[in-house]
């Protein structure tokens, strides 16, 4: 790539120029990755009828030990190991962590990490990235890897994620493309990929995944699963840092069941310590709230994303499907678009992004004591980074106050309407090699925003928002929809969710 295209991507990823989709045109195809490996899932036993609330519970009354649950998710996790749904085994951290009493209420469900800024003690983060493959072991756990374990959950390995989280695809030059379980030449979905594709092949019942523009909701999307993202800072960061990508990024997990969304939330809600947020809910709230249908909600809906961008008919036939399911349940749904700067809340976002990825790699390279170069990261995360240095601080604090106006306008919207509705993403899982890194950088940066034009807009808001499964194309492909709500609402969504999930139930619904 000449030194002139190269300045200019840089320059337009800083100023957000590269999230403005092209209306009207076509979607780029690709050839699906070459070599296809030869695989089956794991064969279905009874567990399989059970959630991690349901394992946690047969392991309180003694009817399977987590011991067993253990080697069963070990079993299932080398059963996909074609997939690459996994990049890191910390198999002696589990059996540590079974040979002391376990409490909680998720006491002895194997459970994973994503690996990406994730501190468990005595294990290494990749970040997805050969710059960081061979960093130092955490010497303790973070807050969040804390919390995961007073609720009883047994860690025993990390799932893969793009370099840095950079990607809407989980597909790296270190760990290789994540495959999806319901094609294997699809797309999983980024940067939550791995996550996503073990719970869907039933390795665990839910996983740790993290969301910067919509990490935990597409990949959930793409693979046919539950993706809460939560409102901003309602669960702690995993390192030392109270946040990422200047706040966009939430963490929380995918899950295949509503009760286990709720029961986790309620498990690791709450602030860090010395952290802003909002405070720590009543214990039990968020499970409480799936007790009773929600009242009737104001749903507006947005079919074609704020940018204008194209949409495939099989997102319109899922939100057009889930408009009548909402109807039937005694809801108000109505067309509505949000007044909202458009421009100013991607910029906004690419110059988050672009900051964060730069400090990455400034932190990393201060570690090994030499600079980063070119050849240490993939094509698009470099330049991405030369972006994000090239920001000035009035440009940052530009951007933070773009940041404040657009949840502004957004609270005005939602004085209207309880919730937004609108496509998860506006296509089905694409091909695997059009979103690499590595990826012809202008290909790239139109077709990331092609494929997922609706997930950021709650990064920048910090409002909450969940993707639910609730169709699947002619061919088998999963296609999620995306409710997004008021700063702090997050157990309205849940109990949304859990009214859809019983008029629709979804959780039989299996790859292969």
């Amino acid at each position: 790539m000449d030194a002139e295209r190269r300045r200019w991507l840089g320059q337009a990823m800083a100023a957000g120029l590269v999230l403005a989709a092209l209306p009207g045109e076509g979607w780029a195809g690709a050839d699906p990755v070459a070599g296809a490996p030869a695989w089956s899932l794991p064969p279905l036993d009874a567990l399989d009828a059970f959630d991690a609330t349901g394992l946690a519970a047969l392991v309180a009354r003694r009817k399977v030990s987590p011991g067993e649950l253990l080697d069963r998710a070990l079993r299932r996790a080398a059963a996909i190991a074609p997939l690459k749904a996994l990049s890191v085994m910390t198999e002696e951290v589990a059996r540590a962590a079974l040979a002391k009493p376990l409490s909680g209420p998720f006491a002895g469900v194997p459970f994973l990490l994503k690996d990406l800024a994730v501190e468990l003690q005595g294990t290494r983060t990749t970040n997805g990235s050969r710059f960081f493959a061979e960093q130092a072991a955490a010497t303790a756990d973070g807050e969040l890897v804390q919390r995961f374990k007073r609720a009883g959950l047994v860690i025993f390995g990390k799932t893969t994620c793009p370099e840095l989280g950079l990607s809407s695809s989980t597909e790296s030059a270190l760990h290789g493309p994540t495959r999806n379980p319901w094609n294997v030449a699809r797309v999983a979905g980024g940067s939550s990929g791995g996550a996503a594709v073990a719970v869907a092949s039933g390795v665990v019942p839910m996983a740790h995944a993290s969301d910067g523009g919509g990490s935990i909701r597409i990949p959930a999307s793409c693979c046919g699963l539950l993706g809460l993202k939560p409102s901003r800072a309602r669960v702690p960061f995993p390192n030392e840092h109270f946040s990422g990508w200047g706040g966009l990024s939430t963490q929380f997990a995918i899950t295949r069941s509503v009760r286990d969304a709720a029961g986790l939330l309620d498990a690791v809600a709450g602030p860090a310590p010395g952290a802003p947020g909002p405070d720590a809910p009543a214990q039990g709230r968020f499970v409480a709230a799936l007790r009773a249908a929600p009242s009737k909600l104001r749903i507006a809906v947005l079919p074609a994303p704020l940018n204008g961008g194209p949409v495939d008919a099989a997102c319109q036939q899922a939100v057009a499907a889930t408009i009548q399911l909402c109807s039937s349940l005694g809801h108000t749904v109505r067309e509505a678009r949000p007044v909202i700067d458009v421009a100013a809340y991607q910029g906004a976002f690419a110059t988050m992004v672009s900051v964060g990825i730069a400090r990455s790699l400034d932190e990393r390279a201060k570690v090994l004591g030499r600079p980063c170069t070119e050849a240490d990261v993939e094509h698009m995360t470099w330049l991405v980074a030369m972006g994000g240095r090239a920001v000035t601080a009035t440009a940052y604090s530009a951007a933070l106050d773009a940041m404040d106006r657009a949840a502004a306008q957004m609270a005005l919207f939602h004085r209207d309407y309880d919730l937004l509705l609108s496509p998860t993403l506006a296509a089905p899982p694409l091909p695997l090699g059009v979103l690499r890194l590595d990826a012809d950088p202008a290909l790239f940066a139109r077709e990331s925003t092609r494929f997922s034009p609706y997930t950021s807009l709650a990064n920048v808001t910090g409002q909450p928002a969940m993707s639910v499964p609730l169709h699947w194309t002619s061919d088998g492909l999963p296609v999620g929809v995306m409710f997004q709500g008021r700063y702090g609402e997050d157990a309205l969504l849940l109990a949304l969710a859990a009214q859809l999930e019983r008029a629709q139930p979804w959780a039989t619904r299996r790859p292969g």
